[in-house]
């Protein structure tokens, strides 16, 4: 199992309106992502700036490589577009996170 961390950027005053959409994500979305070794995946929200925190495990990077190729992420992330920080093909801006520290 290995833990990705990334963040990501949200606009300003489209808080509640990310959180609406994810309480209400498609089940497909959700379907796509556990059929790709996804789970425990969180976001988390810094209100102050907009900035997303995102954990989440895979059991095996290069089937989860594969998420960006779905057409149901594709969908999402044009759905996402409106309110969050985004490429040219509207895959969310992101950074990928070093881990520093572990407690267990």
């Amino acid at each position: 199992m290995k833990q990705i961390a990334n963040v990501m950027y949200i606009k300003e005053n489209c808080h509640e309106e990310y959180k609406k959409r994810h309480d209400n994500i498609w089940p497909e979305m959700k379907q796509m992502l556990k059929e790709h070794g996804v789970s425990n995946y969180h976001i988390y929200l810094n209100e102050e700036n907009g900035e997303l925190f995102a954990i989440l495990n895979v059991e095996d990077q290069s089937v989860y490589d594969e998420v960006s190729n779905q057409e149901i992420c594709r969908e999402w992330w044009d759905y996402m577009s409106d309110i969050m920080y985004v490429n040219s093909d509207n895959s969310p801006k992101s950074k990928l996170l070093k881990e520093v520290f572990f407690l267990q």
